[in-house]
């Protein structure tokens, strides 16, 4: 029972910061993207490029194109890997209409440029940094927010190409295409839109990894010392933290020696330190970034 009450609390959870993510992405691509007329990659690029275009309203192309997709999807991947995907779609089509219910507009109806105007680039930063941002709190939480996510794990499950590689490339396509549309303007002016478009690629990208495996990041320590009982008593009673004692053979002096091999979480390394330097601040330390760990006290295996 207590299992079943934790799993349930996670989902929960999961559900409540995918829901603050997509709040975030929604305020950040309205408030800042969109009054510049600024394009992204996914679903939600080619929304946009729909209603630049003919003004028919981003959130119904965002909602339709993601029906098209999840129903041909469905087949493919299941509704177990769907749930949250169609939640997340759901929210955002919504969060989109009312973030635009909700944005400045002059008197003449048109999205008030909130950073004034010719602040085109600084926007893309401040718009890229939010959208970038929620994408990864919500990824964190095992969610996704559709579109081009469902292409990429299509043709992953059958093809030898990777997600980003099919992410990218999907977005250049989407991207690319404002170079056709002769309702931006002139060539230049969609040479501007398309390379503005690239640079949103970049910093969300940056942002969302930023923020995917920061929270992910753990780090590794290898601890060499003639105090090695008391240094992981003191970690395993200080920290609660999991200590493994391995057999260490010198090559120079031929003396054996345990060495402490500790996995933590990033955020503990300082505290690992200080308790190692008040025990024997002549132990020799190695400290090594590890992408992942997976398992108790870290994290879930997906």
């Amino acid at each position: 029972m207590k299992i079943n009450n934790k799993l349930i609390l996670n989902e929960v959870e999961d559900y409540v910061f995918i829901t603050l993510g997509l709040i975030l992405y929604s305020f950040g691509f309205t408030f800042f993207l969109m009054p510049y007329e600024i394009v992204t990659g996914g679903v939600a690029g080619v929304a946009a490029i729909v209603e630049y275009a003919s003004g028919f309203q981003n959130q119904y192309t965002y909602f339709l194109v993601n029906a098209a997709l999840l129903l041909m999807a469905l087949k493919i991947l299941g509704w177990k890997f769907l749930m949250k995907t169609i939640y997340a779609i759901l929210v955002l089509t919504f969060l989109l209409g009312l973030m635009k219910e909700l944005v400045p507009r002059d008197e003449a109806g048109q999205m008030v440029k909130i950073l004034g105007e010719n602040q085109n680039f600084m926007s893309l930063i401040v718009g890229c940094m939010m959208t970038g941002s929620a994408l990864g709190i919500v990824f964190l939480n095992n969610g996704s927010t559709g579109g081009t996510d469902i292409i990429a794990a299509s043709v992953n499950k059958y093809y030898n190409m990777s997600l980003g590689t099919v992410l990218v490339f999907v977005d250049f396509v989407i991207i690319g295409s404002c170079l056709f549309i002769p309702q931006f303007g002139t060539m230049l002016d969609r040479s501007y839109m398309v390379v503005f478009g690239l640079c949103t690629m970049v910093i969300e990208n940056f942002m969302l990894d930023y923020i995917y495996n920061r929270q992910r990041s753990s780090v590794q320590f290898m601890i060499f010392s003639k105090k090695w009982q008391e240094i992981a008593n003191a970690i395993g009673t200080q920290l609660d933290h999991g200590v493994t004692i391995l057999d260490g053979h010198g090559w120079y002096t031929g003396h054996e020696r345990k060495v402490l091999c500790i996995l933590a979480k990033k955020n503990e390394s300082s505290i690992i330190f200080r308790i190692i330097k008040s025990i024997d601040p002549q132990a020799f330390v190695s400290q090594s970034a590890v992408i992942g760990v997976f398992g108790e006290g870290f994290d879930k295996i997906k």
